[in-house]
């Protein structure tokens, strides 16, 4: 299998893993208080610029799934791409390992807060103030609060692979 292949294979596997994930908890993971389990997997673009296209791919395909509409298949799957972008880019900026990984984490906070949050505002009537709250507190108990220490515990028993980023 060329190197090519195995990183086609990734980007299915990765997108067909958040989709699965935010389907099968679907009570959570769609609405104004969100708490999509899949979003753990936002830390992978720390990894490489491919996990970037297998998170979009599966938001995009979770967003097709959430019956949101087309609304959320565009803003949902804008607010992951741009949220992947700002990951990968953080150890790039940051070489400070444990706070490069605290604002990596943020980001897809910050990010959903304000295109969620805006887009339950203009398409569904709700207030953006509260609604990039809720989904800024989902995002951030998923990332932050449990998602954090889970990486840092899965990349630490798997050869400590953080130091690498620093030095891409």
């Amino acid at each position: 299998m060329t190197n090519k292949s195995k990183k086609l294979a990734l980007v299915g596997l990765v997108a067909a893993s958040y989709a699965v994930i935010t389907i099968v908890f679907g009570v959570i993971s769609y609405g104004p208080i969100q708490f999509r389990i899949s979003e753990i997997l936002m830390f992978l673009p720390l990894f490489g610029k491919e996990y970037i296209i297998g998170l979009t791919m599966g938001c995009f395909i979770a967003n097709i799934a959430g019956g949101l509409g087309l609304a959320d298949m565009i803003f949902g799957t804008l607010a992951t791409l741009i949220s992947c972008i700002l990951v990968y880019y953080t150890p790039k900026f940051i070489k400070n390992e444990k706070l490069s990984l605290f604002v990596a984490s943020l980001w897809p906070t910050i990010v959903n807060a304000l295109i969620i949050g805006w887009e339950l505002y203009k398409f569904f009537g709700l207030p953006f103030a509260l609604s990039a709250f809720q989904v800024g507190f989902g995002e951030f108990v998923v990332i932050t609060i449990v998602g954090l220490p889970v990486f840092k515990m899965v990349n630490n028993k798997y050869g400590n692979r953080i130091k690498i980023f620093n030095s891409k």
